[in-house]
């Protein structure tokens, strides 16, 4: 019975680091907006289960490495208290620029979904 809960309990961790994110991380809410515009879309111009996969897939992929950007800045602003380290500074160059480099891969599938849709 320890097993189940404590299989519960990691489930209540990774809801409590969801609500972080939406609540103290605000590209989350412009990666959630521009998330809601692709599923609408998706609604709008039927696309195949094939195209629903590759657009579940590009979320889940901007909103798990906004998840780690998040979480490697705030452990790097604790291990240096706040203090411009120019190892640290490049630590969240990289974890920004791996959000970056997530979030233009999903815009090209995107665009290769929807611009032939839409025109």
């Amino acid at each position: 019975m320890s097993y189940i809960r404590e299989r519960i309990q990691s489930f209540s961790h990774a809801f409590r680091g969801i609500h972080t994110l939406y609540k103290e991380t605000p590209n989350a809410h412009i990666h959630l907006i521009v998330a809601i515009i692709a599923i609408l879309l998706g609604l709008l111009y039927k696309i195949s289960p094939g195209e629903w996969l590759a657009i579940i897939i590009a979320i889940g992929a901007v909103f798990s490495m906004e998840a780690m950007n998040t979480a490697l800045e705030r452990l790097s602003d604790y291990a240096c208290n706040k203090e411009i380290h120019p190892t640290i500074k490049k630590v969240k160059d990289l974890s920004a620029a791996a959000v970056l480099t997530v979030v233009l891969a999903a815009l090209a599938v995107g665009l290769i979904i929807f611009l032939p849709k839409i025109f």
